[in-house]
């Protein structure tokens, strides 16, 4: 591995050749302080997603942390599994920000700014929540469709609002609105989505008045009204009429955007060429249609999401993306965003999915290094027996969101840098057991315990999933004893227990203010296209 300096990787970004910076801090570190392009993938759990992000093992990757030697570990590691082109910032994220550059917090900072890009080049229009709320008293003509995925919505919409993912909004918006003029009104949580959403139809040229909700939820929450809980209202399926009209519509959007469509022929030669130009293949549809079958080797990346958190389902900048869907609607709007987010090689699989042999169930993740380990294992009902007969200390793997929704009863959270800590006082308890959520990083933190601690422990097989599947019951709630371990993730502003307000407040600026910090920082490619076409 070598050292890169910080105007090296400024070279780097700006070039337009292909790479992969990544930050191997914790998510909570990566959301105080990163570079703009940087994708964050904890050391902790490299293993489990670097292949999902980097899956071309030539790839020219960069490392940053903060100086603390966190990214040389991560090198070691990578190297043993075949990565071979890796490169350290050299002072980390300190060293880039001492050489005068730009340092963001937050997360998905790319698509986000992106959002506010697209507000200012294209004037989309949006409403208060107090406008909002005097149109559906006065029982005007309007249609809510909150922009997020299913598992979002329900925990919180606004009244009466429809489910409707961002790249299903001209899909189904059709079937959604009683008429050409029915206000269609497009929210999220706090504005990209609303805006991206929003624009998305308003590109179409769907014949509807269409506005984004301003900031979304929490504008709606912080306007002092209440917010709907528990709900699963879906927009309506697409009818034949309505899918003919969203084609009509994306005809218009394939000619102004530049979308390029390729055959089967032309995906299996860029398929020949993966081991040299890194490909994507991502399935825009639903979770839920991906599993009911997909083509081999694409992953589920929904294409509202994938706008909004482009990093989290791509860690190659300047990689070859194919996007897959079943009637191309999906696919085209999708790649009308990402071509204007200056993503270069952008194609929409033509034909979809037909007659094509097709996978079913969840996408299969590679986890580096887990076929090489053989942990101890005990099923779900083998550990109910011991926690009824004895005092087993569990330590669950899981951040502390995770944690927080549900873990084993009993168990503790732990963190696997930090389990030499956690088994100081193992001799006290008859059994040490190991979890996390589908089995993996509990296996792969075992091997490192018996490797470097000579330690023994059990690993919960299948992880708390298969907890759950066997019936047992989880607990809820914070590990009062994890301390600085509390700090691994970040937290939406409603995943907050305190200051609720406030932080919605600030997200939202720091929002708003994104436009200005990436004119400073100079290395996005958005590309503007004219907004009176």
């Amino acid at each position: 591995m070598n050292s890169i300096s910080a105007e090296e990787l400024k070279t780097r970004i700006v070039s337009g050749k292909e790479f992969a910076l990544i930050d191997v801090r914790t998510k909570g570190e990566f959301a105080k302080a990163h570079l703009l392009f940087a994708v964050s993938i904890p050391l902790d759990k490299l293993e489990l997603v670097f292949h999902q992000l980097v899956p071309r093992f030539e790839t020219p990757i960069i490392l940053c942390d903060d100086g603390s030697g966190m990214a040389e570990r991560a090198a070691d590691r990578l190297i043993q599994f075949g990565y071979n082109r890796i490169d350290i910032l050299q002072g980390g994220i300190h060293a880039w920000k001492e050489a005068g550059y730009e340092i963001f917090s937050g997360i998905n900072v790319p698509s986000k700014a992106f959002g506010e890009f697209v507000e200012q080049r294209y004037s989309t229009p949006h409403l208060s929540a107090n406008e909002l709320k005097a149109k559906i008293d006065a029982g005007e003509k309007l249609v809510i469709l909150d922009s997020r995925p299913m598992q979002e919505f329900t925990k919180m919409n606004i009244p009466g609002a429809y489910c409707c993912p961002g790249a299903e909004l001209v899909y189904r918006v059709s079937d959604a609105s009683i008429d050409s003029e029915t206000m269609v009104v497009v929210n999220c949580a706090g504005r990209t989505r609303s805006i991206i959403g929003c624009q998305s139809l308003i590109n179409a040229g769907v014949p509807n008045p269409v506005v984004a909700l301003k900031d979304g939820t929490m504008g709606w929450h912080l306007a002092g009204f209440e917010l709907e809980k528990g709900q699963s209202r879906y927009a309506p399926k697409v009818s034949e009429t309505g899918l003919q009209r969203s084609k009509e519509m994306c005809r218009d959007v394939i000619k102004r955007f530049g979308v390029q469509q390729i055959k089967v022929s032309e995906l299996r030669t860029f398929q020949k060429q993966s081991e040299e130009r890194s490909l994507f293949l991502l399935d825009v549809r639903s979770p839920e249609e991906f599993e009911s079958g997909h083509l081999a080797g694409s992953k589920s990346a929904p294409g509202g999401q994938l706008v909004q958190a482009t990093d989290e389902y791509v860690g190659v900048r300047n990689s070859r993306l194919v996007l897959i869907d079943d009637t191309g609607v999906r696919a085209i709007m999708t790649a009308s965003w990402l071509i204007q987010m200056g993503w270069e090689e952008v194609y929409v699989l033509e034909g979809g999915l037909e007659k094509n042999d097709l996978e079913t169930g969840p996408e299969q993740k590679k986890v580096l290094g887990l076929e090489e380990v053989n942990p101890d294992n005990l099923s779900a009902e083998q550990l109910n027996q011991i926690i009824q007969n004895e005092n087993p200390l569990i330590l669950d793997l899981a951040d502390s969101l995770e944690f927080r929704e549900g873990h084993l009863p009993g168990a503790k959270r732990a963190s696997r840098s930090g389990m030499a800590k956690y088994l100081e006082n193992q001799n006290r308890h008859s059994h040490v057991i190991l979890s996390s959520s589908d089995g993996a990083l509990a296996s792969l933190t075992a091997e490192e315990v018996q490797r470097n601690l000579n330690r023994e422990v059990l690993v919960l097989e299948g992880g708390v999933e298969a907890w759950k599947k066997a019936g047992y019951l989880l607990e809820q709630g914070d590990d009062p004893d994890a301390g600085e371990l509390s700090d691994d993730v970040w937290y939406k502003p409603y995943q907050r227990v305190d200051a609720v307000e406030d932080s919605m407040k600030a997200y939202l600026t720091w929002e708003v203010g994104l436009v200005e910090q990436i004119e400073r920082d100079g290395t996005t490619n958005f590309k503007p296209f004219d907004p009176s076409v």
